[in-house]
């Protein structure tokens, strides 16, 4: 049980430490109608991982809309500069995502459900102000791996506002 108590503590300490940022993307809110949150935990000053969640709030047969209802990207981010304020990276993901296709071209019936499991990079920009505004824009693309029903691509693009805590 003391085992146990000194591992959850260092890992609480090891948490409470570290940079960490939560993030709302703006531009999909804006432009798509869907929801996209990330929480990024810095491993070093050139290092981090994080996870987005996606809700598509648009309804299935607007035209510009991402084909996935939800979707959920963990990512590893490198970082290639140091500076304070812009750092440029490169991103590896998986985005595992679920959504509908129709059954037939000619019709407006979607009614298949697939969920797919997608592998991508994607590249960026993040300036982050010296109160804790984080700001970063990055554009990428994956490919589904697994399901037959699936969009092939599945894109990552994002302008995320964000506070550092």
């Amino acid at each position: 049980m003391k085992k146990i108590f000194l591992a959850l503590t260092l890992l609480l300490c090891a948490l409470g430490f570290a940079q960490q940022e939560i993030k709302l993307d703006v531009a999909d809110a804006l432009i798509i109608r869907s929801l996209e949150f990330s929480y990024e935990q810095y491993l070093t000053e050139n290092s981090s991982v994080g996870a987005s969640v996606l809700f598509n709030l648009a309804k299935q047969d607007v035209s510009f809309r991402y084909n996935e209802n939800s979707m959920i990207t963990p990512y590893y981010r490198h970082y290639f500069t140091t500076n304070a304020q812009w750092n440029l990276f490169g991103e590896g993901f998986l985005g595992i995502n679920s959504g509908k296709k129709k059954s037939n071209k000619n019709s407006n019936i979607y009614d298949i459900k697939y969920t797919d499991g997608a592998l991508g990079v994607a590249i960026g920009m993040k300036y982050i102000a010296t109160g804790g505004l984080v700001i970063d824009v990055y554009g990428g693309l994956g490919r589904n791996l697994f399901g037959s029903n699936s969009p092939v691509i599945v894109p990552r693009i994002g302008l995320n506002v964000g506070w550092r805590l």
